[in-house]
């Protein structure tokens, strides 16, 4: 072969080498959808999890992990297996109903149902095991397999190899924060928001707590082999840092242009549902049921962001990073002044607070709670009970979650001793039971039983 087509033959494998990598990194950009890996992830389903050497033996014996967790998942009827159900209810009367109000032939069959009551993974990524029926799968929390799945489970795997293949770290409560809140609060995502629009046909009301809901889906044991392998943040850390995250979601969901609002209003979804929806009537003896409320320095007659979350990071706010105290109480009550009175600022207010929320996850990310303060926290939230903070129903159920999030994390540390647990325990439940019905709400019963628990924990002080 002459020098010249030799020179020719070289530029065209050149060309050619180049032309591939040129396509590998699109195809790497594309599909890229799990953190901190860059090849295309493949979703291979639950049933790539299951066999009796695995996630599916039917009791608790594994030696390093339960390997009952597939079991766990599948519940019938408990909160484990709320996951495996997602898919399942968007067939049944509720969500036929709520489908029909919004011109869908089927929930089941919906982008805008399916994004967040399946595993909503691209048709490309899905493996040959991957059911939409299987609903909110393992992979959906954990991440797609497909790098990971064989390796996990070899003699010397480690979880930063794992998270290093695809795996997503959920032992950190950021990293759990952004999974869980893309469905429990929503995202950009399509099919992973629920509008007043949805609501209004129907469906329920979000409410979400990263610890107590954690524990409500945990399956697998905080034990001495699982500390080894990975990182324990602990109830009351894991608390305070998802109620931050949750302030963030919705903030940086509400200044989105493509969120904001639906048609000439607000979209709706972000106000307090409750801060508006009351008894209309023409009865001149019926009470009226609205109250003022003094942290967030407006009337009754607008309506009000959503601050169920913004009230829980303000008392872990002063608690662990009190220096963040101030400008974040102040920039909480500028939005909602705004959104009251002045909408020309309500965007700028929101991206300040948003801002300071981000600064005060990173604080509180960094921050070791010391012996008690969650106690202490408790106090703040109880206090905020009497002095008229919680107005409104999504602020107290927040409440409650949170003191049974933080009872439980004292329990846990051996801080509080059972006698004096089982009493906090019975206020509680008091507690819970006022706060049960969205729509018979019993604001005096529930604000007396947190003052049972205030001074039930001040006894531990």
């Amino acid at each position: 072969m002459s020098s010249a087509k030799q020179g020719i033959s070289v530029n065209q494998k050149n060309s050619q080498l180049t032309f591939f990598c040129m396509l590998l990194a699109i195809c790497i950009v594309l599909f890229r959808t799990e953190p901190g890996f860059a090849a295309p992830t493949i979703h291979e389903g639950v049933a790539s999890c299951s066999g009796s050497e695995c996630h599916a033996r039917q009791a608790s014996t594994g030696l390093v992990v339960r390997q009952n967790e597939i079991i766990t998942w599948q519940s019938p009827s408990s909160a484990a297996g709320s996951h495996s159900r997602a898919w399942q209810v968007l067939n049944g009367r509720r969500a036929s109903q709520i489908a029909q109000k919004l011109g869908l032939e089927s929930a089941a069959r919906a982008p805008q149902c399916l994004g967040c009551h399946t595993d909503p993974i691209a048709t490309a990524q899905r493996g040959a095991r991957f059911q939409i029926s299987d609903g909110v799968g393992c992979e959906a929390c954990h991440g797609g397999s497909g790098q990971w799945l064989s390796s996990h489970r070899a003699v010397g795997a480690s979880h930063s190899n794992n998270v290093a293949r695809g795996m997503i770290a959920l032992d950190q409560p950021k990293q759990r924060a952004a999974v869980c809140l893309d469905c429990h609060m929503g995202s950009q995502a399509p099919g992973q928001f629920a509008s007043h629009k949805i609501m209004a046909a129907g469906h329920p009301r979000l409410s979400f707590e990263l610890d107590l809901f954690t524990e409500l889906q945990r399956h697998h044991d905080v034990d001495s082999d699982y500390a080894a392998r990975k990182y324990v943040a602990g109830g009351v850390k894991t608390w305070a840092v998802g109620q931050s995250l949750l302030v963030s979601r919705a903030l940086g969901l509400y200044v989105s242009s493509t969120k904001a609002r639906a048609g000439s209003f607000p979209e709706l979804s972000f106000m307090d549902c409750h801060a508006c929806h009351r008894p209309i009537s023409d009865d001149p003896s019926l009470s009226p049921k609205a109250v003022a409320n003094s942290e967030r320095g407006t009337a009754i007659d607008t309506p009000s962001f959503n601050d169920q979350n913004m009230i829980m990071l303000s008392a872990a706010i002063r608690s662990a990073v009190p220096e963040y105290s101030s400008r974040f109480e102040t920039q909480s009550r500028a939005l909602h002044f705004a959104i009251a009175f002045d909408q020309k600022s309500v965007v700028p207010n929101a991206e300040r607070l948003l801002a300071t929320t981000e600064a005060v996850t990173d604080a509180l990310a960094g921050h070791v709670f010391g012996d008690k303060q969650a106690l202490g926290i408790i106090l703040d939230i109880t206090d905020g009970a009497q002095s008229g903070r919680f107005t409104d129903y999504a602020g107290a159920t927040q409440a409650v979650m949170a003191i049974d999030t933080l009872l439980n994390a004292e329990a846990v540390n051996g801080r509080i001793d059972a006698q004096s647990l089982k009493a906090l325990r019975t206020q509680t439940d008091r507690a819970y039971q006022a706060v049960r019905d969205s729509q018979a709400f019993r604001p005096v019963e529930f604000r007396q039983a947190l003052a049972q628990v205030a001074q039930g924990v001040r006894k531990l002080l």
